[in-house]
């Protein structure tokens, strides 16, 4: 038997006779299943119906991986390669032979560590494939794991260093445990910044929002706003990475994410960031 992989978001769980009854993450208010309602596949499946891993360098030393053509809700991880062993950001519902060979040609994975449940994607597959790779999750998402095993290691507290200048960090607000991965070396070693959509990167790509969901329109209320951008404070990052390919702020990225909460806090009639 095979994991379940949700269509709708794209995350597994346990192996089993019939699939599970409902997927929670979709259920929840901040998913949404659609008019097709709830079905379930296989990566089997999947790869039988010729879906790809959809490999792109985005810059020295960092590849986004998608699945192609779209799959649930079109996830990118983002793999910061190093000769020791790299680190990924977030999974996808799917991985291929032809992904591991590339991932192990990179220097292979360290670490794999995940923003919040609509990125889990095929997380444990992920690790298992590539040789037991220990997965992330902050302990504040527990409860949303829908696959067990071993390799899921919940870490607590605010920061969590999985390499030299690969750091994750905890934000909270779109989820209890939501992490970003700061990279000191990214945009030419001013830093970048990998935040899925747990900060929100708007049409206009050199602002952002702050959502509990993006799909269904609920905001969060000021005192997670403040809380997010005190967390981002020590960290210097210039690049900012979203959720799917075409989310990258290419510059002036801190400074962007601090005036867009300015922005934010105003229109809610909160007060204003603390000087």
């Amino acid at each position: 038997m095979e994991p379940w992989l949700c269509t709708a978001c794209g995350n597994e769980y346990t192996a089993s006779p019939e699939p599970p009854a409902f997927c929670p993450i979709c259920r929840d208010e901040r998913q949404f299943l659609g008019p097709q309602g709830q079905h379930w596949t296989t990566m089997e499946k999947l790869l039988w119906q010729r879906y790809a891993v959809d490999w792109r360098e985005l810059e020295p030393g960092l590849i986004g991986i998608s699945v192609d053509p779209r799959f649930a809700i079109t996830q990118r991880a983002l793999f910061v390669t190093r000769p020791d062993g790299g680190v990924l950001f977030d999974c996808t519902p799917l991985i291929d032979d032809a992904t591991a060979a590339k991932v192990r040609e990179q220097g292979g994975l360290r670490a794999i560590v995940v923003s919040h449940p609509h990125f889990y994607g095929a997380m444990v597959a992920w690790g298992e494939r590539l040789g037991g790779v220990p997965v992330y999750v902050h302990e504040g998402d527990r409860e949303w794991v829908g696959r067990p095993s071993p390799l899921v290691k919940f870490w607590s507290g605010e920061t969590l260093e999985l390499a030299p200048g690969i750091t994750a960090i905890h934000l909270a607000g779109h989820f209890d445990g939501a992490t970003v991965l700061h990279w000191a070396d990214g945009a030419g070693g001013k830093g970048a910044l990998f935040v899925a959509d747990i900060i929100t990167m708007v049409e206009d790509m050199s602002w952002v929002t702050f959502l509990r969901s993006g799909p269904n329109g609920i905001p969060l209320p000021a005192r997670e706003v403040y809380r997010m951008v005190g967390a981002l404070e020590p960290f210097a990052y210039d690049r900012l990475y979203g959720s799917h390919w075409p989310r990258v702020m290419k510059t002036d990225a801190k400074a962007n994410v601090r005036r867009s909460a300015e922005r934010y806090l105003k229109w809610i009639d909160a007060e204003p960031l603390a000087r």
